[in-house]
């Protein structure tokens, strides 16, 4: 007997096998959409407040916390102004500062961001406990007493640019052909990628911003502008931004309570994460509307599934009468339909995994793009367990409606001879 009501409920799905198929995907795009939203949120949220910044805090202009972090770890803002270069020797022979590397913007490469910087970003820094940066092979650091440039991967992917490539910076942070500098630059290593912002940076020797074509120096106040050949006073340098590392988290504590209450001078932008935990709780709404959707999503492929088992009900009376006259009981036809229900429901969310990817891998696209920052397709999230468990707990509860009609099926009525 329960063969022969499964040999109903295959017959039924290849009958209507264009709703079925239109009701199981509609159930994958809904399992998929939860999927991917919590699995994007879960990873941009850790890339953001718990990635490896390799930094515990950043010194700059005074202003906001969030702009100095997105502008000097996540390259991503501009740049809230410069402090004196006096500003970050002082703070780099702090006995409680293990590295202080200064950083200078102001200029770009088909959208990527030059950054100037000192050799010590190489050499000492470490973006992950025990790892530091790496060239591809054939490539190395560049010398800071010449015009030369470190790219990342993904400036490298996109752009084309190879070791003894040369690039013309453009004036700015945002790309302008008309904005381009007289200065070249040679390639001379590509960064093997990081899955870090930095991958999307080139890198240049901190004199090179100071003395790019049009740019001027205003450490003391006024502007000045450096002449070839002759050497720039540290008093006329300034810099964007000082990314600092301490050597006890004390120290945190007495930068901040020095520079940023009791000081008016500049911003100390720590601890990192806390700042972008801070943000992305702010930013927390937009989570909720995504969520929000994607449940409304489930919604409506719960309402298919029942709208498609439900106008099937019609030309499946007869059969149902038929088994209950052969002996079938009430329970295993009510049975039967909410199967039905339940095999469409988790064959949506068996397809939703494959959906789920496909988001996913859309989103990575963009964000690494975005922000080079890389999320990981097979990276484990609850949801991708939970929602097609979910989606076969909800077809089987909304079998139930048309399951209590089956159940209610009068054999007489439905066996009398049809004219």
């Amino acid at each position: 007997m329960i063969l022969g009501l499964l040999k109903i409920v295959g017959r039924s799905l290849r009958q209507h096998v264009l709703s079925t198929v239109v009701t199981v995907l509609s159930a994958a795009l809904a399992a998929g959409l939860v999927m991917a939203v919590f699995s994007i949120k879960q990873q941009t949220h850790a890339a953001f407040v718990g990635g490896p910044a390799g930094f515990d805090a950043v010194l700059g202009a005074r202003g906001s916390q969030l702009q100095l972090i997105l502008n000097s770890v996540f390259h991503l803002e501009t740049s809230p102004g410069n402090i004196p270069w006096e500003m970050y020797r002082e703070i780099a022979e702090d006995s409680r500062v293990e590295l202080a590397i200064p950083y200078a913007v102001g200029d770009n490469y088909q959208g990527y961001r030059l950054v100037g910087t000192t050799e010590e970003l190489f050499t000492r820094f470490e973006y992950r406990k025990g790892v530091r940066f790496e060239c591809t092979e054939g490539g190395r650091f560049f010398d800071p007493a010449l015009r030369e440039a470190v790219i990342g991967s993904v400036v490298a992917e996109k752009t084309g640019l190879r070791v003894g490539s040369t690039l013309n910076p453009y004036h700015g942070l945002v790309y302008d052909p008309k904005m381009k500098h007289a200065e070249k630059y040679v390639v001379t290593g590509v960064l093997k990628p990081t899955n870090s912002p930095s991958d999307r940076v080139i890198w240049i020797p901190i004199e090179g911003i100071f003395r790019m074509g049009g740019h001027v120096l205003r450490g003391t106040g006024t502007e000045f502008k450096p002449e070839a050949g002759s050497e720039i006073p540290d008093e006329h340098k300034e810099v964007s931004a000082v990314m600092l590392k301490f050597r006890s988290p004390m120290a945190g504590f007495q930068f901040d309570q020095m520079i940023n209450r009791q000081g008016k001078a500049a911003t100390l932008a720590w601890p990192i994460s806390k700042v972008m935990a801070e943000y992305f709780d702010k930013m927390g709404w937009v989570d909720r509307v995504l969520a929000l959707v994607a449940y409304l999503v489930v919604l409506v492929s719960a309402g298919s599934i029942l709208a498609s088992i439900y106008n099937s009900m019609n030309e499946r009376r007869r059969d149902f009468a038929i088994l209950r006259a052969l002996g079938a009981k009430r329970r295993v036809i009510f049975t039967t339909i909410v199967t039905e229900a339940a095999l469409i429901a988790g064959l949506g969310g068996i397809l939703g995994w494959v959906v789920q990817m496909g988001i996913l891998a859309g989103a990575a696209v963009v964000i690494r793009d975005q922000t080079g920052v890389v999320l990981e397709l097979t990276q484990w999230h609850p949801a991708l367990a939970i929602a097609p468990a979910g989606m076969l707990v909800l077809g089987a509860i909304v079998g139930i409606v048309p399951a209590f009609n089956a159940y209610r099926t009068d054999v007489a009525e439905n066996l009398s001879p049809v004219s």
